[in-house]
């Protein structure tokens, strides 16, 4: 079941995205050359409690960190470790906080130093397929305009899209309906109306769409170990606009020129 928000739901979600868009920002910070990843899901834990959150995903199904851990070849789901960043490292960190009873999540995938061009290409991709979904979610649409507009793009790029992993509604529970996937055909799916909240991210591959779980169960990294890239924002249809609740700035105030 599909749960439409009301106008005062959505300002509390408001509150969430922005907590959970300060975390990322803040742990941009620390992203760099040595740093553990379990360095990283220290920081954002901290930032989160400190500022009246909860991080969502620490203890979800068993799931042991505040953030997901995508570096290189992990398309979502790694657990923080001890693994320090190396130069040249893509690293995804996948974030949802709760606040007040409503839910925020975000992705963004940072270079860890310079990275490979075609590395670069991949995530300048997948960012800008981020956007084309969200200008394809339009109330009156339906999902698949959003999943058609993210594969169309990335596909006649070169690269692949990941079938088993999607987008989600999001609100009072991290995972809601609908599902949005990242590729499909216009005009299907579910309509898209006001008060929907959704989480929208591309996953991207450099090499086969194909992926592959790790024996813990949660990790999925791309068969090939090619790179993967994943970007994500939450937004909410309100009175005929699609209204970004998640932001960028953060990470690009800390990042520079390194943003991507």
């Amino acid at each position: 079941m599909i749960y439409l928000k009301t106008p005062e739901e959505i300002e509390k979600m408001q509150r969430a995205c922005d907590l959970v868009s300060r975390t990322l920002g803040e742990v941009a910070k620390h992203v760099a050359p040595g740093v553990t990843t379990h360095k990283l899901d220290s920081v954002a834990r901290e930032f989160i409690m400190d500022n009246g959150g909860k991080p969502a995903c620490l203890g979800y199904g068993g799931f042991p960190g505040t953030l997901c851990i995508e570096v290189n070849e992990t398309v979502v789901h790694g657990f923080p470790s001890n693994y320090a960043l190396r130069e040249g490292d893509i690293v995804g960190l996948d974030c949802v906080v709760e606040l007040d009873g409503y839910n925020g999540d975000q992705c963004y995938t940072f270079p860890v130093g310079e990275i490979a061009p075609e590395v670069m290409a991949l995530c300048q991709t997948t960012k800008e397929s981020l956007y084309r979904g969200i200008a394809a979610c339009k109330e009156g649409k339906r999902i698949g305009d959003i999943s058609n507009a993210i594969q169309t793009f990335c596909e006649q790029r070169g690269y692949t899209v990941v079938r088993e992993m999607c987008g989600h509604g999001i609100g009072r529970k991290m995972h809601e309906d609908p599902e949005v996937p990242n590729y499909g055909r216009r005009g299907i799916g579910p309509l898209i109306k006001n008060g929907m909240c959704i989480a929208i991210e591309p996953m991207i591959n450099l090499g086969s769409k194909n992926i592959v779980i790790e024996r813990d169960g949660w990790t999925c990294r791309t068969r090939d170990r090619k790179p993967s890239a994943h970007y994500e924002h939450t937004v909410a249809i309100l009175d005929n606009t699609t209204r970004i609740l998640t932001t960028f700035d953060y990470i690009e105030e800390v990042l520079g020129d390194r943003f991507i």
